[in-house]
């Protein structure tokens, strides 16, 4: 059974704090977490270890650079994945609208990690995230908070706690607290990125 995962459908469950998830047997499920995660960006926390793989410009970041790619590792290196085919497809086409971004980490030309999300207004979405070599996603999320930060972002939604986001400084707030934050930040007018042709590179 096909789903509506039009990027009219996915922005507009974005914007009032819901998001799709298949469960195993591929139905299609609106999520609203309560409470929500979230990262602060002013309260976002580095390990020692990985600031120093940050300076050392261990891996080469690029933005949007391979959308495709990270969203395939992301699907192929979960057990039991809800990145169904058309969930990738959904998400293509709002990186194609320029709505979907990726964050790719590099060593040398091989794509050793990376992370993908939404962005709408000064709020961006993170889906998932996928390492192949050590730190290789940390340095991904890194590079992400620094750009959102640096474009004046000011929620950054991780959906769920972990235990690896809550050494980054990840915090839980009330649903309430998450959506009237959310209506403020999706009123803001903000850029994450140009658009896929002119993806932009930098060094970690």
């Amino acid at each position: 059974m096909r789903h509506d995962l039009s990027p009219e459908k996915l922005l507009a469950g974005y914007a009032i704090g819901i998001f799709p998830m298949p469960d195993d047997a591929g139905r299609v499920h609106w999520l609203a977490p309560d409470p929500r995660a979230v990262i602060e960006l002013d309260n976002f926390r580095v390990s020692r270890s990985l600031r120093t793989v940050v300076r050392r410009s261990v891996f080469t970041v690029t933005v949007n650079r391979a959308f495709d790619e990270v969203i395939e590792y992301c699907a192929d290196r979960r057990e039991g994945t809800w990145i169904s085919e058309e969930v990738k497809e959904g998400y293509r086409a709002l990186h194609r609208l320029g709505f979907a971004h990726s964050v790719e980490t590099w060593r040398e030309d091989a794509l050793a990690g990376g992370l993908y999300g939404v962005s709408i207004g000064a709020a961006f979405f993170g889906e998932s995230m996928f390492h192949c070599e050590t730190d290789a996603s940390k340095v991904a999320l890194v590079h992400l908070v620094e750009r959102l930060r640096r474009q004046r972002f000011i929620l950054l939604d991780v959906q769920f706690m972990t235990e690896h986001l809550s050494k980054f400084g990840a915090v839980e707030i009330p649903r309430i607290e998450y959506e009237r934050r959310l209506r403020h930040a999706t009123r803001l007018e903000r850029r994450f990125a140009d658009p896929p042709s002119a993806a932009d590179e930098t060094h970690a």
